[in-house]
């Protein structure tokens, strides 16, 4: 019996940032981290939710999402193709609305706008894994205590604490879906001395996978069909905001890809490695309310007006004020000059080929 040599990465795996002035761009792995600031995080007591602060902003922002690359976020069930009409043997579910609209869980793209939020703030970390707790700074291991909480806690929530932004489902506007193919993904490889740990042992930082041209579908390895949003599909929501500072909505316009010096775009779902879930967003109006005058006017009738309706020129001069305070008072300059060298959109990256 002869000994079969194991396969070689075709790639190998390069340095990794060991602070935020070490910048390393990974052009062989379809993902790369953006370290942690060197500073703790600073906690705060949050904001409450018993009243409205007349100095703090309160609102809503209407968003239209584009689907760029295949999008799939599965239910987690698999279901004969005869089920939902399809001629294949077995496919992979995406959640579909009464009306036969796709949907986004709000829950879903909350996820993935917090963990920007977090990585370009001086933030903790939401969830950790028991298995790797010991290799998180203790800084950086999520707030438990919810009167002392670090700045992505207090928009976003924590334990024991509602966060300040509400998050309802994202809807398609076509009906119907897209069929596509999901290839196998290799598994996280972060065994010590691995591009996942700097020097002393420690996580490098957070994890954020590269936006491609074109998301990888059948040709690799094997796969299952799944039900998915196509390239340039529409989806449309809205975000409801509440005693939120002028610094943290700037920030989430940051987040949502509209300051022109670091486009970026976000990933949603699954399949990430191989380029699927590439979203922009617009902006296309805000409800803004910023003193008692607009809450009790907008609050006191069943339907509001709308004189308090942000659109144009006047919307985008305030997100852009609102960017500036951002800027200045709360968002890690090398932080996000990192993540914008993994989330930049457009690119001309291409998916990975072979072993990643």
């Amino acid at each position: 019996m002869t000994n079969t040599p194991k396969p070689k990465l075709r790639n190998p795996v390069p340095p990794q940032p060991q602070s935020p002035n070490d910048s390393v761009v990974n052009t062989q792995k379809p993902y790369n981290f953006v370290s942690f600031p060197q500073e703790r995080p600073r906690l705060e007591h949050p904001a409450g939710h018993d009243k409205f602060d007349k100095n703090r902003l309160h609102g809503t922002l209407f968003l239209t999402l584009k689907v760029k690359t295949s999008l799939h976020i599965s239910t987690g069930i698999v279901v004969p193709g005869n089920d939902v009409q399809i001629r294949v043997s077995l496919i992979k579910t995406m959640v579909q609305g009464i009306d036969k609209h796709l949907v986004i869980q709000g829950s879903s793209l909350k996820g993935c706008i917090r963990s920007v939020y977090e990585a370009i703030t001086n933030s903790t970390l939401a969830v950790v894994t028991s298995r790797f707790r010991d290799k998180i700074p203790s800084e950086r291991l999520p707030c438990r205590n919810k009167e002392q909480l670090c700045p992505a806690s207090q928009v976003f929530g924590a334990l024991d604490w509602q966060g300040l932004i509400e998050f309802n489902d994202v809807k398609c506007e076509s009906i119907g879906f897209n069929t596509g193919f999901m290839p196998s993904l290799y598994r996280p490889r972060p065994e010590p001395g691995s591009a996942y740990f700097d020097a002393r042992g420690k996580v490098a930082g957070r994890k954020f996978y590269y936006h491609t041209i074109r998301a990888i579908e059948k040709g690799q390895n094997q796969g299952i069909a799944i039900q998915q949003a196509a390239r340039e599909y529409t989806f449309t929501t809205q975000l409801q905001f509440k005693n939120i500072k002028p610094e943290e909505l700037g920030t989430l316009f940051v987040v949502l890809g509209q300051d022109s010096n670091y486009p970026i775009a976000l990933k949603v779902g699954g399949g990430k490695p191989i380029g699927m879930g590439t979203m922009t967003v617009e902006v296309s109006q805000a409800r803004i309310l910023q003193n008692f005058e607009d809450l009790r006017s907008h609050y006191s009738t069943y339907t509001p007006d709308n004189n308090h309706l942000l659109t144009g020129e006047a919307l985008q001069t305030f997100i852009a004020t609102q960017i500036k305070t951002a800027h200045s008072r709360l968002i890690q300059l090398p932080q996000l000059q990192q993540l914008a060298e993994v989330l930049r959109y457009p690119t001309d990256r291409e998916p990975p080929e072979g072993m990643y």
